[in-house]
């Protein structure tokens, strides 16, 4: 595709992502906008997961900011993270997007808010907050080593931002 067509596609799948009546159809704009993987979508990708009410598409738009990998969409992924722990019930897909997203951002800012994970009771969920760390500081063991005998993990890596 030449810049022109790539260019009416993305205004088309914005347009989409906040018009579009149907959630499957801003669920579908959302994943396009990912695999397009235009820095250009992110601040319009947080918009849209601040104001979407249907957690399908919210999904789709985390799974979206993770594809395109920009540290930007950090903070409002976080903010998504701490709206499910605060519910009654821990939904597992949910929490497996979410960090899937953070890994693939590879942004430190997400470490403090991923370590409760590492302790999870799903080892799915355990499992994968180790590949997150894994991918965000690959020296996370040594760091915890080296300063584990006085913090705790969260205060570890709040310190090192």
């Amino acid at each position: 595709m030449d810049w022109k067509s790539l260019n009416e596609n993305y205004n088309d799948l914005i347009k989409q992502l906040f018009h579009a009546k149907k959630w499957e159809d801003r669920a579908e704009a959302a994943r396009q906008l990912g695999f397009l993987q235009d820095g250009r979508a992110v601040n319009l990708l947080c918009k849209a997961l601040k104001s979407e009410k249907d957690s399908s598409v919210s999904l789709r738009i985390i799974e979206a900011l993770g594809r395109i990998g920009d540290g930007r969409a950090t903070l409002r992924i976080l903010e998504n993270l701490n709206y499910e722990l605060e519910k009654e019930h821990l939904d597992k897909r949910n929490l497996i997007f979410i960090i899937e997203s953070l890994m693939r951002i590879k942004d430190k800012r997400a470490l403090p808010q991923l370590s409760p994970f590492l302790d999870s009771e799903f080892e799915e969920i355990r499992n994968l907050a180790v590949k997150a760390f894994d991918s965000i500081e690959p020296r996370w063991r040594e760091i915890l080593e080296g300063e584990k005998r006085q913090k705790s993990i969260k205060e570890i890596f709040d310190a090192r931002l």
